[in-house]
């Protein structure tokens, strides 16, 4: 199943999660071989969740694809229409927006990378994992742009880099690209790159451009590779 996800190029946090519903759907069902089952243990599972464990609408609808995907692209068994299950009710609830008084109050209180990093959230209009997951090359100071890779439903696009981060921005890049140095001297400073980028240029995970902007605090493993 990890094969077929990372064949579609679906995010870690996508791979974990289905791995982990459909281990969650087999364990149901005392470990039965999912090909051996269909609609009617799809049904009982999800309607489990609804009524045992009181999951929310969106978590239910988790489980259903990652159990959907399994059969259609690691088993490709066909199902039927699968009926008679019991919904996870959806709240409804008006959004919260702060005023712009409000959001200062917020900024005024927060320092450091976590300030930056919200800076880009509420001046950009980034995701959090897509203010994470930048990359050095995709800021463009001179064009006052932040390009966004990938980011939801697997699209790229281009927003503003806010005024307001523009000299922090520059400052805080300026002490990652000391410690990349640091950590390239000691043997590290490699990156995870998408797709076949690692197989087309062997050197680019240590390139400068190719760093994470807000990279880890300490060396960490990559859980794909496990290089560190």
């Amino acid at each position: 199943m990890r094969d077929a996800i990372r064949a579609r190029h679906y995010s870690l946090r996508t791979e974990e999660a289905y791995v982990g519903w459909v281990r969650r759907f087999i364990l149901f069902h005392n470990k039965r071989h999912p090909a051996e089952m269909g609609e009617a243990e799809i049904n009982r599972f999800l309607t489990h969740l609804a009524v045992a464990e009181n999951v929310a609408a969106s978590t239910q609808n988790q489980a259903l694809a990652a159990i959907l995907f399994l059969y259609q692209a690691v088993l490709a068994k066909d199902l039927d229409r699968i009926d008679g299950i019991v919904r996870a009710k959806k709240p409804k609830r008006l959004p919260v927006v702060l005023t712009r008084d409000e959001v200062r109050a917020l900024l005024g209180r927060m320092s450091g990378t976590a300030k930056l990093a919200a800076l880009l959230l509420y001046g950009g209009g980034l995701r959090l994992l897509e203010a994470l997951r930048l990359r050095v090359k995709d800021i463009e100071f001179g064009a006052d742009q932040i390009t966004i890779r990938d980011g939801k439903g697997q699209k790229d696009r281009v927003t503003m880099l806010p005024a307001s981060a523009k000299e922090s921005l520059f400052n805080h890049l300026e002490q990652v690209r000391r410690i990349h140095r640091e950590d390239l001297n000691h043997g590290f400073g490699r990156v995870y790159l998408p797709d076949a980028l690692a197989r087309k240029y062997p050197n680019a995970d240590r390139e400068w451009g190719w760093q994470y902007v807000f990279p880890a605090g300490s060396l960490s493993m990559d859980p794909r590779s496990f290089r560190q």
